[in-house]
């Protein structure tokens, strides 16, 4: 990837010895990095070198009469005013200058500070646009135009108020060991940022898996991204994930693929846990009968806070462990508790964010003495 900012816009930190260079950074790191649990070969998963993000966000910075994007100086040195960026994907490419023109010609810049572009690989957009004050019907009215001539997706948010030009998702395709998944999308929640590594480390997951007998239990579930595929290899999942929003759009993306194996359940690892031991009883798991479930296995992406304790001794109780991490030293932390019981047998490292220092790994765990 060329970009010309590199040296002064801050999403970008890792860039001197090209693509080949900061995915070798990565690699000597963390071998070194985890030397200690596992010495076999880490495998790579490449990003495409440049357009590889389907999400970003965008400061909107006001220079007078003018309106710029901007993102922070990579030395904290204010903002950095862009009019390109190669790392999104060539459709918000191709709408960010066309975007900012709308917004001077139907003149509703006053108090914009901010927008978010999300897009599926098919080029199907939503744009969130962030004030700093009421949004009016007259807002809204000058919204829709641009929507309908950008052929786009608007979101006005302020204090408070949300107001949905369309619709508020995308629904994106991904393709994994030869067979589409669907996945609704949702404005200002968490998807994978770059869908063609995405794809590969669904694969990968998949892959650990394979040949593994009994059902799946997968904490951390959030929309379905991991579960959903994993239907297709289990007679049954049972996956957890404390956000609200994130389950509904699990069970919405579980009918998009006509996957009906699934049994996603509202409630935290502690929660989980204690309802599992009989310490609580909660109305959510009344219809689930545990009794029915045969489960060696558990499936882990936890946020970058990785697991607490509990949590990883809760994972130790199954014989299969499959850890997918965002965050390489809290991963090292986890499998200070989890070797006690487990040896790493499979290790993978997905460049989910070429240029920067930040890198997925995949971990797969076997109890000691099967």
């Amino acid at each position: 990837m060329d970009c010309k900012y590199f040296g002064k816009c801050g999403a970008c930190r890792v860039y001197e010895n090209g693509y080949e260079g900061q995915l070798e950074q990565k690699l000597v790191l963390n071998k070194e990095r985890f030397t200690s649990y596992y010495d076999g070969d880490i495998k790579i998963f490449r990003s495409p070198d440049e357009h590889y993000r389907a999400r970003s966000e965008f400061k909107i910075w006001h220079v007078e009469d003018a309106i710029h994007y901007a993102m922070n100086h990579i030395e904290q040195k204010g903002v950095v005013l862009i009019d390109e960026c190669p790392q999104v994907n060539e459709y918000i490419t191709a709408v960010m200058p066309k975007l900012l023109d709308a917004i001077k010609k139907e003149d509703i810049g006053f108090k914009l500070f901010g927008a978010d572009f999300l897009s599926s690989s098919s080029g199907e957009i939503v744009v969130s646009l962030l004030y700093h004050r009421k949004l009016d019907a007259v807002w809204e009215e000058k919204a829709k135009k641009i929507a309908e001539e950008l052929c786009v997706y608007i979101i006005g948010r302020s204090r408070k108020q949300k107001v949905v030009i369309g619709q508020d998702y995308i629904t994106e395709s991904l393709m994994i060991q030869n067979r589409e998944y669907k996945f609704n999308y949702i404005e200002n929640s968490f998807t994978q940022p770059n869908p063609r590594v995405n794809e590969q480390m669904i694969a990968w997951a998949m892959d650990a898996f394979a040949n593994q007998q009994g059902d799946l239990l997968e904490l951390y579930c959030g929309a379905g991204n991991f579960t959903i595929p994993f239907g297709t290899l289990f007679e049954k999942v049972l996956a957890t994930e404390i956000s609200k929003s994130s389950i509904n759009a699990a069970k919405t993306n579980m009918l998009l693929n006509s996957v009906e194996n699934i049994e996603f359940i509202r409630m935290s690892v502690e929660e989980f846990t204690q309802a599992l031991e009989g310490v609580r009883e909660f109305r959510r798991m009344k219809h689930i009968d545990m009794n029915a479930y045969t489960i060696n296995a558990i499936f882990v992406d936890p946020p970058r806070s990785g697991m607490d304790e509990l949590s990883c001794k809760f994972s130790a109780q199954y014989d299969t462990i499959v850890y997918i991490s965002c965050n390489p030293e809290t991963l090292y932390r986890d499998l200070e508790i989890l070797s006690k019981t487990h040896e790493v047998v499979n290790m993978a490292l997905f460049d989910q964010f070429p240029y920067t220092h930040h890198v997925e790994m995949g971990v797969k765990l076997i109890r000691k003495g099967l």
